[in-house]
């Protein structure tokens, strides 16, 4: 077993002030995805000055922000919600979910695109690389505030995590996601990115991983206190995470697939000869 390293949550305490890892964590992901967005614009020619970068990106901020609480909200915990509203904007404390704040990424996204006339899927290709960046660090964040752990188990790097009541040698399922969803998921967009892939497939393939890397890591990750299993008798070991990983995963390939059979089609097609002129 590995002991678990008793990192202060708190990083800078400054009397009533109080700079958090986990709000750390987010704004370091908002920063190096605005420098992978920067790269990728000039890669892709979008050609946008760095107003309308920023402008983007404050976009996609806000779209994360709103999208996560309200995801974790609905999805994972809306009793103790409606019990203490007060909570919702407790973000320090932990609780955002994917899901909802890559919806809410998604409809920020599309609205910025329906102003400035821009291709979604040009830009959704052009951003894309960047998230799994903000990904992995906000699960750094999640393990230094011992939260959202794993379940029990006897592997040799097993940790006892200290909000834990019940003291069990649990995964560290959070370093296992921060490998898959940041690391793993940003060299695939990353590499993917020098293919000529069709328009809207590097989305597509950043949907469809991490459908996948979720569906893994939730055989390692213990399911939240106030949902466990869904149907633990139809349905065992099923959780709220699988429920909303695997219409991605499937969903995804569905569509990356598309995106080539309709290339393939397009190439195919036999040329119509020209009309003879009058």
């Amino acid at each position: 077993m590995i002991t678990y390293p008793q990192i202060d949550p708190v990083l800078i305490h400054a009397g009533p002030l109080q700079i958090r890892w986990y709000g750390l964590m987010y704004i370091m992901g908002f920063m190096l995805g605005y420098q992978i967005l920067r790269k990728r614009s000039a890669e892709t020619k979008l050609n946008f000055d760095q107003t309308v970068l920023m402008d983007f990106a404050f976009y996609l901020f806000v779209g994360v922000l709103l999208g996560g609480r309200i995801g974790y909200i609905l999805f994972y915990n809306p009793v103790m919600f409606l019990k203490n509203p007060m909570e919702m904007a407790a973000l320090w404390h932990g609780g955002m979910s994917f899901h909802g704040g890559m919806i809410g990424t998604i409809l920020s996204g599309w609205f910025f695109c329906y102003q400035k006339k821009v291709s979604f899927y040009r830009l959704a290709d052009t951003v894309i690389p960047a998230i799994p960046v903000g990904l992995g660090l906000g699960r750094l964040g999640n393990f230094i505030n011992g939260e959202l752990w794993g379940r029990e188990t006897n592997v040799p790097w097993a940790m006892i995590f200290p909000q834990d009541i019940s003291g069990h040698p649990r995964h560290p399922s959070q370093l296992y996601e921060f490998v898959m969803e940041g690391v793993l998921l940003f060299a695939i967009l990353w590499i993917g990115r020098r293919f000529n892939l069709p328009k809207g497939n590097l989305f597509w393939l950043f949907i469809t991983f991490y459908g996948l890397f979720r569906l893994i890591g939730e055989q390692f990750r213990e399911p939240d206190a106030q949902l466990m299993y869904l149907l633990p008798n139809m349905l065992p070991n099923v959780t709220a995470g699988m429920v909303l990983s695997l219409p991605m995963f499937v969903g995804g390939l569905v569509m990356f697939v598309l995106g080539y059979s309709s290339r393939w089609r397009r190439a195919s097609a036999p040329v119509q000869p020209a009309e003879a002129a009058v």
